[in-house]
């Protein structure tokens, strides 16, 4: 039955204009033609629905134009579409493939938005919101420039992962990070929650990981413990949901657990000079039974069905394995020739704990080498230097994520003259390489390409110790990295008009107090120091 999803806008008056010829919408929608007319937003709107399954997403559209606008609408279930001027058809077909496309038709007495789902009908409320957001507001009265558009992603994965090991920023500012993704349609939030210098999440059967692994970051390890209760969490998960936005926490596994051997050194499989208690010890049959633990604790907060357990770097603290007498039994007994294959063989016996818990494995690319089931892992695609392993991923049938350091590590600096984040050979992630990147140079077959879900930007912390350099790194490439996700390698890009069009929205994160990069004036506000270490 189609379902209808109407948000009625009453018209007082009307009028014209001339619209602008580049839509300022980010992601730039596939397909869009301007008119002359404009449509007139004021306390007279109503927002109609059909379905009461749609109530979160007209609660969503009328909190959302209120917190920006100040106009406060009225929102009701109602069949009767006689006079609405706005319309959302939820489950109507598009003629595109992807769920998420949706359609926007706007003219001076009416609005009209369509998709076959709600996560496409969002999508259009977004694009909606972004134009409410960028018009100018008069005394309660917001004119509309109409549009007529026709959009859907390109990947359907459009990620954004935030290292809160390092640099802990709480509860509010992730809710903040959320808004900014769900406005540039982002749907994955990867959540890198355990790694050296800190623990970030509540574990009850293990409550020392939070409170003795929670001690200290990147900048100071003695810093009080910092981490998000089991509460937490579930209020961020809900708040992203109703975005529709999908959040994947990351437990790393069995390198950078410095912070977890913090809290209980029983299951230390030891480090190095310069990563000490780096690793889990894969000879000892209880530190399976004890990740177990925490897994099946973790799986309960994320009803995404997903867990990262990283898998990367693990040479950097595995020098002591050769020594401990349970490794050196298993090794004998598995016929290992190298530390490699028990590395391998701990993350096997881990992916299948998570199987088994109806979970997928994300891992990074170091695990493409895993002999795992197809449907079941993901693997991220992170050294931009091995681009064989993103090849091996997909020769191998996994689905794969492209996230390589250049241009997605968005710890990496936006300019030339910047001096607080890191380089790879001179090289870094400038905003017109993160808008430009695409998958055409490795001139993929139509077999690997379905296997690239998507598109991810990591942000890791070590040189981003508190909001303003958190945000300093993170604008305006975000915005890039919602085209190079949206738009696929074979839809083609104009990075002058998208300059154009990032001007506006400058504006929105200067009204929003974030401290952002302007990339056309480099040298206009001064650069955030990170740590010093």
């Amino acid at each position: 039955m189609l379902k209808v999803f109407s948000l009625s806008f009453f018209i007082l008056v009307s009028f014209l204009s001339s619209a602008q010829k580049n839509c300022p919408i980010i992601p730039r929608p596939l397909a869009v033609t301007a008119s002359n007319n404009q449509f007139k937003l004021d306390r007279h709107t109503m927002i109609k629905f059909s379905d009461p399954k749609l109530t979160g997403i007209a609660n969503y559209l009328k909190a959302e134009i209120k917190k920006n606008t100040s106009i406060e609408l009225d929102a009701q279930p109602s069949k009767n579409s006689s006079f609405v001027s706005l319309v959302l058809l939820a489950n109507k077909a598009q003629n595109n493939s992807s769920p998420e496309a949706y359609s926007v038709d706007m003219s001076k007495g009416a609005i009209v938005i369509a998709s076959s789902s709600e996560a496409g009908l969002f999508n259009g409320v977004t694009s909606l919101l972004q134009l409410v957001r960028l018009a100018e507001n008069k005394a309660g009265m917001v004119m509309l420039d109409c549009w007529q558009i026709r959009d859907a992603p390109g990947y359907g994965w459009r990620g954004l992962m935030l290292d809160e090991s390092r640099h802990f920023f709480g509860l509010e500012k992730l809710k903040s990070l959320i808004d900014w993704m769900a406005f540039y349609k982002l749907n994955r939030f990867h959540w890198h929650l355990t790694d050296e210098p800190g623990w970030r999440m509540e574990v009850k059967k293990y409550p020392k990981l939070a409170t003795i692994g929670g001690i200290g970051n990147f900048s100071d390890s003695s810093a009080p413990a910092r981490y998000y209760t089991q509460e937490q969490i579930k209020e961020l998960v809900a708040y992203a949901a109703e975005r529709f936005i999908n959040v994947i926490p990351e437990i790393d596994m069995p390198g950078h657990a410095t912070a977890a051997n913090k809290a209980y050194p029983a299951f230390s499989g030891g480090g190095s000079k310069a990563h000490p208690d780096f690793t889990f010890n894969p000879g000892k049959e209880e530190t399976y039974g004890f990740l177990t633990d925490i897994l099946k604790e973790t799986a309960s907060l994320f009803p995404a069905s997903m867990i990262h357990l990283g898998g990367d770097e693990v040479n950097f603290g595995n020098q002591q394995w050769p020594l401990i007498p349970g490794v050196k039994s298993l090794m004998a007994e598995k016929k290992m020739k190298d530390l490699r294959e028990v590395e391998l063989y701990f993350m096997q016996r881990m992916a299948d704990t998570l199987y088994k818990m109806n979970n997928k494995l994300l891992a990074w690319d170091e695990m493409a080498d895993v002999e795992l089931p197809r449907d079941k892992t993901i693997i991220m695609w992170w050294r931009h230097d091995k681009p064989e392993q993103f090849i091996k991923a997909m020769e191998k049938g996994y689905t794969t994520i492209a996230c390589p350091r250049i241009p997605f590590y968005f710890d990496f600096v936006q300019d030339s003259s910047h001096k607080q984040g890191r380089k790879w050979q001179k090289a870094f992630a400038p905003l017109e390489s993160v808008y430009a990147f695409d998958l055409s140079k490795f001139n993929l077959t139509a077999e690997k390409q379905k296997l690239v879900a998507g598109i991810q930007a990591n942000i890791w912390t070590e040189t981003m110790q508190n909001e303003k350099r958190l945000d300093y790194m993170l604008f305006p490439r975000m915005a890039g990295l919602a085209e190079a996700a949206w738009r696929s390698t074979s839809t083609p890009k104009d990075y002058g008009l998208f300059k154009q069009r990032l001007k506006d929205h400058l504006t929105l994160y200067a009204n929003a107090g974030l401290y952002y990069f302007d990339p056309s004036a480099p040298t206009s506000k001064l650069e955030p120091l990170g740590p010093k270490k």
